[in-house]
């Protein structure tokens, strides 16, 4: 089993997952800057989980944020385009990780299932 700081980032042993994070407010790197450290984003990575961010920023600027912290993500994009990343990945779980309505609707639209950033301030 992978264990991490969260239930809902916890998988059966040999599954793969499809995590995508938002940034502001969800990534402490974020603006504003949101509870989840990018050693979560690393250890997902390191246990061959494939990571992303689906967010309001550009793709250039996404890219730019996460090379800044030594981090190799499978993909970039708007929160709207979380159906692309679905269909381009296939995994057991696909998780979607921000703090606002939108990031639900749209991770709910494409088969996400969506954590709210409020679950990681316990």
């Amino acid at each position: 089993m992978t264990v991490l700081d969260h239930a809902a980032l916890t998988f059966p042993d040999g599954a793969i997952a499809v995590v995508s994070f938002d940034i502001d407010g969800t990534m402490r790197f974020g603006n504003p800057p949101g509870p989840i450290d990018v050693a979560v984003a690393r250890r997902l990575a390191e246990l061959g989980h494939v990571i992303g961010s689906a967010s309001d920023r550009t793709r250039s600027d996404q890219s730019a944020l996460w090379d800044e912290h030594g981090l190799e993500v499978s993909f970039v994009g708007g929160k709207h385009h979380l159906h692309e990343v679905r269909s381009r990945f296939t995994a057991d779980h696909y998780v979607h990780i921000g703090d606002t309505d939108v990031d639900e609707h749209y991770a709910r639209l494409a088969g996400f299932d969506f954590v709210s950033v409020t679950e990681f301030l316990g």
